[in-house]
Parts: C-alpha cells; structure tokens; sequence
C-alpha cells in the first residue's frame, strides 16, 4: 500500500513499532551497501533509492522528471516488499548466470524460504529476511552498468 509521506521519516512514523523495526533493518542493510550515485527518499508511495536526475537527467520514461528508480521498499498488509529494479531490468531474469538466479541460490544458501516475484521479495516476518544477500544485491549492480541495461530495455541503445 502507498503512503502519503513526504520523507522517510514520516512513513516510517506511520508504521507500528514491530513493523518499523523491520523496515529499519531491511533499510540499514540496503544503506550500507548501496552503490555510489544513488540517492535515497520516498518514491511511489514507497521508501526508494534512486538515480538522481542531476546523474541522470533524462530521468525514468514513464514519469518525465522522475529520478530512475533503483530499488524500493514498502510495507504491505501482510509483508514488506523489496523491490529490486536494479536486478531485473534490461536482463533475462531465467538466464544461467543472472542476477535473479544470483539470488535464488544465494538466498536458498541462507535456509530461508525465497517469496521471489517479478522484481520484489516479499518478507513476512523479520527472520525471513536474508540481510546479508540483501546488501549483496544491491551492491550487486553499480550505476553505470543500470543506466546501461536500463537504456537497453528501453530502446535508447
């Protein structure tokens, strides 16, 4: 569910405590690892990491003056979603190699149980959440290689 909050501090004000901490976590472990050129403040709705338009300016396609998205991350009625855009656009997701199938094993190698959709994983409860593979996918892709496979899957190269 969106939220109406301007800044990542009234949504996460918006959570109840239980919910706020689990929230904290997944972001403390995306903070840590982000890559450089990337800034973070509420998108959709949605805590977001993005590619500033001041690095990018031709911004994302659909919305003329929005800054890439990067990844995102929201509270849902019944989970919190990480949404890693960064990891899925412009490849293959079922391709030998990818990142998608990167996180399949490296998640599976956690014990945990993966709740993989198209670009989201949903978490239930907070010991579903493999902190440290979460560092590693976003780290995973720097901001030059994004724009590039972003570009790509839009057709501007």
């Amino acid at each position: 569910m969106q939220s109406a909050a301007a800044t990542v501090a009234e949504y996460l004000a918006e959570l109840t405590d239980d919910r706020r901490a689990f929230v904290e976590a997944v972001r403390a472990a995306v903070n840590a690892n982000l890559p450089d050129g990337l800034e973070e403040g509420m998108q959709y709705g949605m805590i977001g990491w993005y590619v500033p338009l001041a690095e990018y300016p031709a911004g994302y396609h659909t919305k003329k003056g929005e800054p890439l998205p990067y990844a995102a991350l929201a509270s849902q009625a019944n989970y919190v979603s990480l949404y890693l855009m960064s990891m899925y656009t412009g490849v293959d997701p079922s391709a030998p190699g990818s990142d998608t199938e990167w996180l399949r094993s490296a998640w599976a190698a956690t014990g945990r149980r993966l709740d993989l959709g198209k670009a989201c994983v949903r978490m239930k409860k907070p010991a579903d959440a493999a902190l440290d593979v979460i560092g590693l996918a976003i780290a995973r892709v720097p901001v030059s290689e994004y724009i590039d496979r972003y570009e790509r899957a839009i057709g501007r190269r």
